[in-house]
């Protein structure tokens, strides 16, 4: 009786006090959530189209790849050589899918066409139109947003094809296209947003479908385009497409003239949000005069239920926002509330991760160790495919690329911890400075591609005889490459270098020489125990002068420096 009793004392009186927190709480709520609404779709469209700008970025580094690859395969130089396009598009049909682009144009050294992976029956015309052609027969690799022949808008490579003696034979052209409803709709699955693509004023290409249909070809806001294609700016709004409403993104793409010859459509349907807040708002006053036959204790149950964790959730997407990953997301219900703060939590592990692995990578590279790299295999999905572009980064940056073995940069970073430990624990260090003799002669005479071939075989000669873990190698520049030796004294540098040149010497290193004669290298050598006082600089130009030496002693021979 007595709980009862209170029930209506307190029920009663707070009848009209209850139905006003109940219209203020829906009001608020309705308030909140449509600004949460609004914060997380403005968050998503912003991501969208920064994830955009890095999806066209990546489709030009794929054509770029695609281009110089395959001008250097030997079988498509074969095939462009003798012009032969059944052979030429057999070679090119596997590369497709490898360097992940949509088409590939061959051309013969003037412009002319030898066969099309897109339109096979179609060759024989020219390109010479194109700039990024011309650039190619300039012996250049041109990346261009351009449209072509069959092709209306599409991002682009050509990179020129040499055949064995040096002389252009052809030009292949790598290209990712955008003008086709296929393949808007896999940007359409990966942004799960609607893309259209405009050749000038004109819809060729959309995801968007109004009954049905695609509206591609359908008339557009001609005020719109006028300002995105005449101001060739980006423009962003809200419209309505097709009967729906769209948060809306315009991407001029200019031509190699700088000319807008296309536009990139990005928009983000807001309709159905919009009628999922109503929808939210509408219940909530219903749920909320329903709730005005229960205790007030239940209510404020549940609206603590439900908006603690949002609060939560709300909080820490701040935090992860502002920069801060190292977040504890305590949301433990079961629902989507509990499905979408334990997705967040795992966003933020793994970015902190990522960071952190990156980290650790950046600090071994600058102590030397060019080879340590972080597990990509342990993200997946766009984390995966971002790790892996670090991990290209990193290598680019430390690594020579044409030789394989750790660059100039690398090197520095070694000398110094190496140098610092001389100095700290008084052990001997020495350095080689190693040049291969008249290069710039047997590159003039065999060509660059020789000479490239000849520079990785001296270069996996040294490193081939190095024996030590601690022992370094890197490429100094041109033909020149630089040995560091951890406690090693004069003695044991001539040594190892005697070793190097010899290695070098017996190389199988073509030469055509009717006089029998080799590649070989000259060595110059600086040993020393290293003090606070003494200067790496001098330590080195002490090697260098030593190898200047030696080359004019004759080369092929090894000298060491005068302390």
């Amino acid at each position: 009786m007595f709980k009862k009793s209170f029930r209506l004392k307190v029920i009663l009186p707070s009848v009209l006090i209850l139905l006003a927190l109940v219209v203020s709480l829906n009001v608020f709520l309705s308030l909140r959530f449509s600004t949460l609404n609004n914060s997380l779709i403005n968050a998503k469209f912003e991501t969208n189209i920064n994830s955009l700008h890095f999806f066209l970025d990546d489709n030009r580094a794929h054509t770029i790849t695609a281009a110089v690859s395959m001008s250097y395969n030997s079988n498509a130089i074969k095939a462009i050589r003798e012009r032969d396009t059944g052979e030429i598009l057999r070679v090119f049909a596997p590369a497709h899918d490898q360097y992940k682009v949509d088409f590939f144009t061959i051309s013969d050294h003037e412009g002319m066409v030898l066969a099309r992976t897109h339109d096979p029956d179609n060759f024989g015309d020219s390109i010479l139109y194109q700039l990024n052609i011309k650039g190619a027969i300039n012996g250049e690799v041109s990346t261009q947003f351009e449209p072509g022949t069959v092709v209306r808008v599409s991002v682009r490579t050509a990179a020129p094809v040499f055949d064995s003696d040096g002389s252009m034979i052809g030009i292949v052209l790598a290209g990712v296209r955008f003008d086709l409803d296929s393949e808007l709709e896999k940007l359409k699955e990966l942004f799960n947003s609607e893309i259209a693509i405009f050749s000038g004023e004109t819809r060729i290409a959309a995801t968007i479908a109004k009954d049905g249909q695609s509206i591609a070809g359908a008339s557009h806001d001609a005020e719109i385009m006028e300002y995105v294609i005449n101001n060739r700016s980006e423009f962003r709004g809200e419209m309505e497409v097709g009967g729906e409403k769209y948060k809306t993104y315009y991407k001029p793409i200019m031509d190699s003239r700088n000319r807008v010859f296309a536009v990139f459509f990005f928009g983000m349907p807001t309709t159905s949000v919009i009628r999922a807040s109503s929808n939210v708002s509408r219940d909530g006053i219903v749920f909320g005069f329903i709730g005005l036959a229960i205790s007030a204790i239940i209510i404020f149950f549940v609206m603590s239920s439900i908006s603690e964790p949002i609060i939560i959730l709300s909080k820490n997407m701040h935090n992860i926002a502002d920069g801060n990953l190292r977040v504890d997301i305590k949301v433990k219900s079961d629902d989507e509330v509990g499905d979408l703060g334990r997705s967040l939590q795992k966003i933020a592990f793994i970015l902190f991760k990522l960071l952190g692995d990156i980290h650790t990578m950046i600090s071994e590279q600058k102590k030397g160790n060019t080879d340590f790299y972080f597990k990509t295999e342990e993200f997946h999905g766009d984390f995966r495919v971002l790790a892996d572009s670090v991990i290209e980064l990193a290598s680019y940056s430390m690594k020579d690329q044409l030789t394989g073995i750790p660059n100039r940069r690398s090197f520095d970073n070694r000398l110094d911890l190496e140098w610092e430990r001389a100095i700290r624990e008084k052990d001997p260090i020495s350095i080689l400075m190693i040049d291969v003799d008249k290069f710039k002669t047997y590159n003039d005479t065999f060509g660059h591609q020789q000479g490239d071939a000849a520079l990785k075989t001296v270069s996996a000669a040294i490193k081939q005889s190095l024996n030590r873990s601690t022992d370094f190698t890197a490429r100094w520049g041109g033909e020149e490459f630089i040995v560091l030796l951890p406690n090693t004294d004069s003695s044991g540098a001539v040594s190892i270098a005697e070793r190097i040149r010899v290695s070098v010497e017996n190389a199988d290193i073509p030469c055509n020489d009717d006089q029998g004669r080799k590649v070989t290298i000259s060595i110059g050598i600086s040993s020393g125990r290293p003090e606070k006082h003494t200067k790496v600089s001098d330590f080195i130009l002490n090697a260098d002068d030593a190898l200047f030496k030696a080359k004019k002693a004759g080369r092929n021979r090894v000298h060491q420096s005068t302390p």
